[in-house]
């Protein structure tokens, strides 16, 4: 870090690539792995067995579940918090807060870079510890697989519907036949016009009107 402004060192932070933020999640081995792999420090990875050091859970020794980078923070298996609406999920704490108790060897890039600089004796155990992790890693893999179909049958047999007793089948019904008769046509007859004449109209006697102004000022000029 160049600058020694906070701003800008937390600037630079965020704005890292993961591969430099993979780098920061790291925490301090204990002392017998310091003394046997001759390293302060090392990156956290799941499946490591951590000791939390500080905060509200101190003294809590597990495996860890989760590693997220991007945050920069990691999940450890029986470390929960509650949320507002009663659901439980994972609490992520720093790795600048635990203590790496077990290291897991089951990466071959990981065992390389533990075994610069040390003996034979060291190396060979090392190998022998990581096909150890490995054969129960598998089993682990295997026994959750059948916990999985276990439940998968249970949960069939719940949904199963109780069978039916299938009744002796009855000899057919012998069918009446229906005969249908074909509708005949009525022929159709003719409509013949009317020869009813209408009755006459009587038409209504012409009302009598009285003469208007006009019609008196016309007739005495004339």
């Amino acid at each position: 870090m160049i600058s020694m402004k906070p701003r800008k060192q937390r600037k630079e932070l965020y704005n890292a690539p993961l591969h430099v933020k993979r780098k920061g999640i790291s925490a301090h081995l204990e002392e017998n792995l310091l003394l046997k792999y001759d390293k302060r420090s090392m990156s956290v990875i799941k499946g490591d067995i951590i000791k939390v050091m500080r905060g509200s859970f101190k003294g809590h020794e597990d495996k860890v579940a989760k590693v997220n980078v991007k945050k920069r923070n990691i999940e450890i298996e029986g470390i929960t918090m509650s949320k507002a609406d009663g659901n439980k999920i994972a609490k992520p704490i720093h790795a600048s807060n635990v203590l790496i108790t077990k290291l897991n060897l089951t990466d071959k890039w990981r065992r390389k870079k533990l075994e610069r600089g040390l003996t034979e004796e060291t190396k060979k155990e090392i190998e022998k510890e990581a096909k150890e992790q490995i054969k129960e890693a598998e089993e682990e893999i295997k026994r959750k697989e059948e916990e999985a179909k276990a439940l998968e049958e249970e949960e069939l047999e719940e949904t199963e519907e109780p069978k039916i007793e299938e009744k002796p089948e009855e000899p057919p019904k012998e069918e009446k036949k229906i005969t249908i008769k074909p509708k005949t046509e009525k022929p159709k007859t003719k409509k013949q016009p009317s020869t009813k004449k209408k009755p006459p109209v009587k038409k209504k006697p012409a009302e009598y009107k009285t003469p208007t102004k006009t019609s008196k000022k016309k007739e005495e000029k004339k």
